[in-house]
């Protein structure tokens, strides 16, 4: 059964609300976690507490329970000037900024305007209803390893850091 300290490997198909599918695992390539260590948006982490190998469950997760809302002050323009010219700043860029003191917070470029760029902040999905349809694939406890690094390793015990 899923409680915290399990690590869980599960198929889902992720759509958002118009039935547009986000993501999907595969047979060869489920997603295997540490249960309750934050690995996964917290409404589906809470929605597959206790359930068994085998089990198949469909969740609806509100933004504030998945990635969150959108947050209008993570949607900021910048000065072109302010990127490293080795490189040309593109739409759809993703990149590691500093914010808060030092912070690194991922940025995605949505345009670019003459010399302006304008960054979004905010995770992709955030502002999103998500609709998960899942399937337990395997419950275990999380050995000493897993726990003491935070999170599930591959069979076999195999990880990478």
């Amino acid at each position: 059964m899923i409680k915290k300290n399990s690590v869980v490997t599960l198929k889902y198909c992720l759509k958002n609300l118009e039935g547009k599918q986000l993501e999907q695992t595969t047979e060869k390539e489920p997603l295997s976690y540490l249960h309750g260590s934050g690995q996964i948006v917290p409404g589906l982490e809470a929605a597959l507490a206790g359930l068994k190998t085998g089990d198949k469950k469909e969740v609806t997760i509100l933004p504030a329970q998945g990635y969150g809302e959108v947050v209008p002050e993570m949607r900021i323009k910048v000065d072109i000037a302010n990127f490293p010219k080795e490189r040309p700043v593109e739409e759809g860029m993703e990149f590691i900024a500093e914010v808060d003191g030092g912070h690194q917070h991922p940025f995605t470029v949505i345009k670019i305007e003459e010399n302006q760029v304008y960054l979004d902040g905010n995770h992709p999905l955030a502002g999103q209803t998500l609709h998960f349809a899942v399937e337990v694939i395997a419950v275990r406890d999380a050995t000493k390893e897993e726990l003491t690094h935070g999170h599930a390793h591959g069979h076999g015990g195999a990880h990478a850091h």
